[in-house]
């Protein structure tokens, strides 16, 4: 569906929360869900992956895992997490933002995926010295 900004998102009520995760979907997932545009399971039942069960595809993502030699089991538990840490908290979006996109009651749950972030603290902090350098120099 087109979201707030123009651009194509997934709203989807979290089963586990029933919450309204919002999700704007960037270009390599937008390639993945276009693959499967016309894939019969998604016309058929009107969804964007030929997803069967949970548990199918946790073994899809084994055997992604295995053909990658990743030395750990793949979940959609681990992919969720990733993409919270690695994807977005990484690259500077607020916590807010990312519990919004994981349909998260309130920012505590989304807090536990933020506690070993310290490649962003070392860059939040980076900026920090640098804004107090140029405060110091203007004054």
């Amino acid at each position: 569906m087109k979201g707030i900004d123009g651009g194509l998102w997934i709203k989807i009520k979290r089963t586990k929360t029933n919450v309204e995760a919002s999700i704007p979907i960037l270009k390599a997932a937008q390639e993945i869900l276009d693959t499967y545009e016309n894939h019969p399971k998604c016309v058929n039942e009107m969804t964007v992956l030929p997803v069967f069960s949970n548990q199918k595809m946790n073994e899809y993502l084994k055997e992604i895992g295995e053909l990658c030699e990743i030395d750990f089991d793949i979940t959609f538990h681990t992919a969720r997490h990733t993409f919270a840490t690695t994807v977005t908290l990484n690259n500077g979006l607020p916590l807010e933002t990312v519990s919004k996109m994981l349909g998260h009651t309130n920012i505590r749950m989304t807090q536990h995926y933020a506690k070993i972030q310290d490649k962003k603290i070392g860059r939040d902090m980076f900026e920090l010295k640098n804004l107090l350098a140029e405060n110091k120099k203007a004054v």
